[in-house]
């Protein structure tokens, strides 16, 4: 199993280019299932999370291949899928593979999708998925860990989601495209990669209004023709790598990233200090000083992300002051709270926050990665400590980050993988 080993204490600087966003590209695989003609993705990262969905549609016999010529271009041809079904097998490693679900259940009228798996860091049920279906006239039924769905055709209906969910919205927007009628989805979530879905739908004919809003409108038509879509840079990559400089401290500038997409991210590191500047289509972040110490609370978008949280509390780490970190969206997301304390972290958690008390410096220690975002914060954590920092199991990292450990060295970190 593939190691990071860190030596800590390097300045960076230099330019990164991000990579298209993992939660927009597992979706958007997964749209190309509502059309007999092909769509390509361009800006798709090489992640593990994407090596999954591709092998998951080719089990269903699509065909979903990465250019050799040009690697971060996917081309998907659903037209040949036989069975629409997604097995416990290849759905076990990652929740988001129950986005096949709304799409296989449009175009078929029928899907059968194993309980996804994925990360350790809480409940994500699935049973706002299922009500939405329903509504939309589907009849499920949950056995033996398969959610099996059936509808002739689906119908467009008024849906209130009892919670916002990213991939609720996804999954209930996708089906909606080829449902009967118009379907308005309230309580939606806003993240940038739903509007960056609705736009490859729209692409390929759906009829959308509302999307990057808490309510969406969905016209169903007949059929969805195929498309050229580019993803969307990915914004929580943006904003470790931001994290990254402003903890180790130095000059990068980021490339294809879109500063809009981290309001919340980018004031709070001017808050503990470091510089940011930005244009259309690139970042630069400055660190120099010792950090200053801000606290925060997790929410929906546009609020901060829970998934910055761990990387933030990394740079808390070493800040001055003490800080409160609150989740609100998902109850297991202090993992990394121990691993951060084995390098010379003062953290305590009362239930949902954890109070950081910054220290002066972090000491290099062998850390075990919990789950994918801990992993980052780990990482971080081993750019500023003192030493040799060793992140096992970062099979985690692979799911969500496109070669992480070589663009940071490319920016001066003395980092590299072992086996």
């Amino acid at each position: 199993m593939d190691k990071l080993l860190i030596r800590g204490g390097r300045r960076l600087e230099g330019e990164v280019v991000i990579s298209g966003a993992k939660n927009a590209a597992l979706p958007e695989l997964c749209a190309a299932l509502l059309t007999a003609e092909p769509v390509t993705l361009t800006n798709v990262p090489r992640l593990q999370d994407v090596s999954t969905t591709l092998k998951l549609l080719r089990n269903m016999g699509a065909k979903a291949e990465r250019s050799e010529a040009q690697p971060d271009t996917v081309a998907l041809d659903a037209g040949p899928v036989s069975s629409p079904e997604a097995p416990y097998d290849l759905v076990k490693t990652m929740r988001a593979s129950i986005l096949v679900l709304g799409p296989l259940l449009a175009r078929f009228g029928e899907a059968t999708v194993s309980l996804p798996g994925g990360c350790a860091i809480g409940s994500r049920p699935v049973d706002q998925h299922i009500k939405g279906l329903q509504a939309m006239g589907a009849d499920i039924t949950v056995e033996h860990g398969y959610i099996i769905a059936k509808a002739k055709r689906l119908k467009g209906a008024r849906i209130t989601t009892d919670m916002v969910t990213v991939t609720g919205t996804e999954n209930l927007l996708m089906a909606a495209t080829l449902a009967e009628g118009e379907t308005v989805l309230e309580n939606a979530a806003q993240e940038p990669e739903i509007p960056d879905l609705a736009e490859l739908l729209i692409a390929m004919g759906a009829k959308i209004e509302g999307h990057g809003t808490s309510k969406i409108r969905i016209q169903g038509v007949d059929r969805l023709h195929g498309a050229t879509h580019r993803i969307v840079p990915d914004r929580i990559e943006t904003g470790t790598f931001l994290c990254a400089v402003a903890a180790a401290g130095g000059d990068v500038v980021l490339r294809q990233a879109r500063a809009a997409h981290l309001d919340a991210v980018i004031d709070k590191l001017r808050e503990a200090g470091a510089s940011i500047e930005a244009g259309d289509d690139w970042i630069r972040v400055r660190g120099g000083q010792r950090p200053r110490a801000v606290s925060f609370r997790t929410s929906e978008y546009p609020a901060f992300p829970t998934d910055m949280q761990a990387q933030f509390m990394a740079l808390n780490c070493v800040a001055e002051g003490t800080s409160r970190v609150t989740e609100t969206i998902f109850e297991n997301r202090f993992m990394h709270v121990n691993e951060l304390v084995r390098l010379g972290a003062n953290i305590v958690v009362d239930g949902h926050t954890a109070v950081v008390q910054g220290v002066g410096g972090l000491s290099g220690a062998i850390v075990m990665a919990t789950d994918l975002r801990a992993s980052a914060s780990l990482v971080i954590a081993g750019l500023v400590a003192d030493g040799e920092t060793v992140v096992d199991r970062i099979y985690h990292l692979d799911r969500g980050y496109d070669r992480m450990e070589a663009k940071l060295r490319g920016i001066g970190a003395d980092i590299e993988r072992i086996k």
